[in-house]
C-alpha cells in the first residue's frame, strides 16, 4: 500500500478535490485514504453487512470520481458530500435487494438480516453523523491525527513522523479528541 508523499498529505481537501478533478489519481487516492473507513462505517450502520457496506463504499468513491470535476467544495472536509453520496447509495442498494425479493419470491437474499432493526440502524447513522460533524469542527491538525490514528490505523509514531510532530502531541492530542467525541456524542438521557 502506497502512502501520500507528506507534500499530498498537507493539501488541503479543497486541493485535492481540485486536482482530482483534473485527473490526478494520486490525488483522488489521497482522499481515498482518508474518508474510505468513515464512509463504510456509515454504509455498514445504512445497509447492516459487511459485503454490502463495502460495494456501497465503492459505489460512493465511484460516483465521488465522476462528479469531482464539477464539483465546488463548499467547506474544508469532503466528507459531508462524500456522506450525502453515501446514503443515495445505501437507499439504492435497499431499494433494489427489496425489488429483486419482490420479483423473486424463490430466491432469499440470504445477506439481509431476517428482521432488521430500524431504530437501532438510525441511532447508528446519527451517531456516525455527529461524529462526522464533530471532528469537521476540530483543528486542522486534530482533523489530520484523528485521520491517520483512528480512521486508518496508523501508531502515535508514524502518525508523528508524518505530520512533523513529537509522539506526545500525537498521543495527547487524540487522547483530547477521543474524549470530546466521547462528551459531545453521547446520546442524550445518559
Amino acid at each position: 500500500m502506497t502512502h501520500p508523499t507528506p507534500r499530498e498529505a498537507t493539501r488541503s481537501d479543497a486541493e485535492l478535490v481540485a486536482a482530482a478533478g483534473a485527473g490526478d489519481e494520486q490525488a483522488f487516492r489521497t482522499l481515498y485514504r482518508a474518508y474510505a473507513r468513515p464512509v463504510y462505517w456509515l454504509a455498514h450502520s445504512l445497509v447492516g453487512t459487511q459485503a454490502d457496506a463495502e460495494d456501497v463504499t465503492q459505489e460512493t468513491f465511484l460516483a465521488a470520481w465522476r462528479k469531482l470535476p464539477a464539483l465546488e467544495l463548499a467547506g474544508q472536509s469532503l466528507l459531508p458530500w462524500l456522506v450525502t453520496i453515501c446514503r443515495f447509495q445505501s437507499a439504492n442498494r435497499i431499494r433494489r435487494q427489496q425489488r429483486d425479493r419482490e420479483h423473486t419470491a424463490a430466491a432469499v437474499d440470504e445477506t439481509l438480516p431476517a428482521t432488521v432493526d430500524v431504530e437501532q440502524q438510525v441511532v447508528d447513522a446519527a451517531q456516525v453523523e455527529r461524529i462526522i460533524a464533530e471532528v469537521g469542527t476540530l483543528s486542522a491538525l486534530d482533523q489530520q491525527i484523528f485521520r491517520l490514528c483512528a480512521a486508518e490505523g496508523y501508531a502515535y509514531h508514524a502518525a508523528a513522523e508524518r505530520l512533523g510532530v513529537s509522539h506526545g502531541v500525537v498521543r495527547n492530542r487524540l487522547s483530547r479528541i477521543r474524549a470530546q467525541l466521547r462528551s459531545s456524542i453521547e446520546p442524550e438521557g445518559t
